[in-house]
């Protein structure tokens, strides 16, 4: 009979909690709060707010934002119909196809995105300026490898 170890081993291998990986994981729970904070200054809910952020690239058809947002259709309407009423969207026929509608982000909508996340780009842009070359090499390497680890339970 093999002798029961009574030692607790450690739950993970080789960690060690560095002042890098506390700093990683700081960010990230900042970076969870970024949306609601945004969205509760702008009045939006999050999924109007996420709606938006889809809508800053390209316009959608109603269908795409349901299935890019993850809700119903008759959520969906909802979602738009309170953009749409606050002037941030407007809905437009499909240039191809009449029987579809696209989600076209207006010009007051974008303005006030990106008024409200200004003062982070900023930041951020002024962080990144203060890098050389061969830091933002080392930081980029880390950061892509952070992505990579994180997408091992995404």
């Amino acid at each position: 009979m093999s002798e029961v170890s009574t030692e607790r081993q450690a739950p993970y291998d080789g960690w060690k909690q560095t002042e890098t990986l506390t700093l990683l994981r700081q960010l990230l729970e900042v970076a969870q709060q970024v949306r609601p904070s945004v969205a509760a200054r702008a009045g939006l809910s999050i999924n109007e707010l996420v709606a938006v952020e889809h809508l800053f690239t390209e316009p959608l058809g109603t269908g795409e934002v349901g299935r890019r947002l993850s809700v119903t259709s008759a959520a969906t309407s909802q979602i738009v119909d309170r953009l749409e009423q606050r002037g941030h969207v407007r809905r437009e026929p499909h240039p191809t196809d009449r029987r579809r509608t696209l989600v076209q982000l207006t010009d007051s909508g974008r303005t006030e995105a990106i008024e409200l996340l200004m003062p982070m780009f900023r930041a951020l842009a002024a962080t990144d300026a203060d890098l050389d070359e061969d830091e933002r090499a080392v930081i980029e390497r880390y950061l892509r490898r952070a992505i990579d680890a994180l997408r091992t339970v995404v």
